[in-house]
């Protein structure tokens, strides 16, 4: 990978992870937790938009001790180490087994969303989240930029062989 794409990498995962990491302590600072204090939409959170085709969208502050949707919250020191050890090992494969250029972008979404998360629990004892979608009745479990990236990256490196150019003899110059 030449030297000028790793700069915009680094450059474009310290963007993401500082708009996560001061998006988040905007949240935690300003917002109040979700609770009962509430009973009506947003549950005291900071509205966007309300019934737009059956969406609605609002800002709260979740503290989510677990993995995605809070699963293994009882485990956070174990889960700690499992995300720093899952950080590492990505991160080595990256730097010395990767030889995908195109596998650059989605390795680094995942990358600097997991960092993001495992500096949550450093600053704030939890990861924050905030971004609340209800579609219908169907409340979606809440999430943050970080969770987003993780996903993206994930979706991009799933979706990848599909856009794969297919070799045909042509392409190799036989008549």
């Amino acid at each position: 990978m030449s030297l000028k794409r790793v700069f915009w990498l680094f450059f474009a995962a310290a963007l993401l992870f500082l708009a996560d990491f001061f998006f988040k302590s905007y949240v935690s600072q300003n917002i109040p937790l979700i609770g009962r204090s509430s009973f009506f939409y947003p549950y005291g959170g900071i509205p966007v938009f309300h019934d737009f085709c059956g969406v609605s969208f609002s800002i709260n502050y979740v503290m989510n001790k677990g993995a995605a949707w809070g699963v293994f919250a009882s485990f956070q020191q174990l889960l700690l180490y499992f995300r720093m050890a899952v950080i590492s090992g990505l991160l080595v494969y990256v730097v010395f087994f990767n030889c995908d250029r195109n596998r650059g972008v989605p390795f680094m979404l995942v990358i600097t969303g997991a960092i993001a998360n495992v500096v949550d629990y450093f600053v704030y004892g939890h990861v924050v989240d905030m971004f609340y979608f209800t579609f219908g009745t169907y409340s979606f479990p809440l999430f943050n930029i970080a969770d987003s990236a993780i996903f993206s990256g994930v979706m991009l490196l799933l979706l990848a062989p599909l856009f794969k150019k297919k070799c045909n003899l042509r392409d190799y110059g036989s008549a």
